[in-house]
């Protein structure tokens, strides 16, 4: 396979390490290693510095976190994305927004060739190469893990001895993990056996529910067309917004998961994710929507989020299908507009208090007490006509 440049997806970690200087010796030209700022704790000049003594062409850093957040999830809390009814998609909503960045540093830069360093087992290598063919299908795509012969990590590091590629000599982690503004998940290693309980140096964003303060924390939400505004009071923007939940969460031990899930490729993985931002945010617009969203309106569009969210999951952001269903979800949200007020304490989120300019929440109508707006007689003939069906098939039974 002929290229002349390959723009490569690069963390500056052992794999992409290898992987920029493979892709070097095996094509026998330039290589830019392209790295993504989606919210990742990262030293961003040693990872330069590293790309270029790995032998990049060129390291290109670039700021995804205001696109992150404000194109992907936002419009995915706005149609309330859960995969299989726990997992908030902190992964599956980041890979297409580096995907796409990969695409137009590689046209920008004249390069024909994209690589990235995901395996043949996940669901990465599908996220990021549908972006590709999605968005320029001329690039040529190449995926190390499934064509070469580096396949234990005692190759990798003798590769990178070899290659003088520096390796921090440094415990062995016995996971992986992914970090971003949305969450932090660890996969792999000792959590291969779901029966294996996290140990609690895992985690990084939250604490743990029994060291979470014996105080609760009340907090504001504002909500326009179902984005967050505003925190007590304080508008923010997408960045700062996620950034105050975070630590909002996971100061109060919310937003961990631990769950077996499926992949798109067949098996089953067990992965254990934080989420503390997330899992505020989506309680609170939740909890907006039961006083903004007319019943009908609600029932069909969460008939809609279990596809919704395979579709991200699957890594179909950018297809036709995924479009339609988003113009769905935001034409919905156009009244998701108020104030929730939500208790934070150990590990949960209650959200006690809300209030909407386009409520349709009405006293008058739900009251127990005596009402001059709704017959409670007229119930009997509603019960009558809901109820035929029912009565034929007793009638034709006996």
């Amino acid at each position: 396979m002929a290229v002349n440049k390959i723009v490569l997806a690069y963390s500056g970690g052992l794999d992409t390490s290898v992987i920029l200087k493979w892709l070097e010796e095996e094509y026998q030209c330039p290589v830019i290693a392209f790295a993504a700022d989606v919210g990742q704790h990262e030293d961003w000049d040693a990872v330069r510095e590293k790309g270029l003594a790995t032998g990049a062409e060129k390291v290109v850093i670039s700021d995804l976190r205001e696109e992150f957040v404000r194109d992907y999830i936002f419009p995915a809390f706005r149609a309330n994305a859960i995969y299989e009814g726990s997992y908030l998609l902190g992964t599956s909503l980041a890979r297409p927004v580096i995907a796409k960045e990969q695409v137009r540093i590689a046209e920008a830069e004249g390069a024909d060739a994209v690589s990235h360093g995901a395996t043949g087992k996940g669901n990465d290598q599908v996220r990021f190469e549908l972006t590709y063919l999605a968005l320029n299908p001329r690039l040529t795509i190449i995926a190390p893990w499934r064509i070469w012969d580096l396949d234990s990590r005692n190759k990798l590091l003798a590769f990178a001895e070899k290659h003088h590629i520096p390796v921090p000599v440094t415990k062995e982690k016995p996971y992986s993990s992914d970090e971003n503004l949305l969450h932090i998940s660890f996969e792999g290693g000792i959590l291969e056996d779901p029966w294996n309980e996290p140990e609690e140096d895992m985690f990084k964003l939250t604490v743990s529910p029994e060291k979470a303060p014996d105080k609760p924390t009340y907090v504001e939400i504002e909500f326009e067309q179902g984005n967050p505004v505003a925190i007590d009071g304080e508008r923010l923007g997408p960045v700062e917004m996620m950034t105050r939940l975070n630590e909002l969460g996971g100061a109060n031990g919310i937003g961990r998961l631990d769950m077996v899930e499926n992949r798109f490729v067949g098996m089953k993985s067990r992965g254990v994710y934080e989420t503390p931002g997330g899992t505020i945010l989506r309680a609170a617009h939740r909890d907006l929507e039961t006083i903004t969203l007319d019943r009908e309106v609600m029932h069909i569009r969460d008939s809609l989020v279990p596809r919704y969210s395979e579709l991200i999951y699957n890594g179909f952001w950018f297809s036709p299908e995924m479009r339609l269903l988003q113009a769905t979800m935001d034409e919905a949200q156009k009244t998701v507009n108020g104030v929730v007020r939500l208790k934070l304490y150990k590990g949960n989120c209650m959200p006690v208090g809300r209030k909407s300019d386009n409520s349709l929440y009405h006293e008058a109508f739900a009251t127990f007490e005596e009402d001059e707006v709704y017959n409670q007689a007229d119930a009997a003939g509603f019960i009558k006509l809901n109820s035929l069906r029912l009565q034929i098939q007793a009638l034709s039974r006996k």
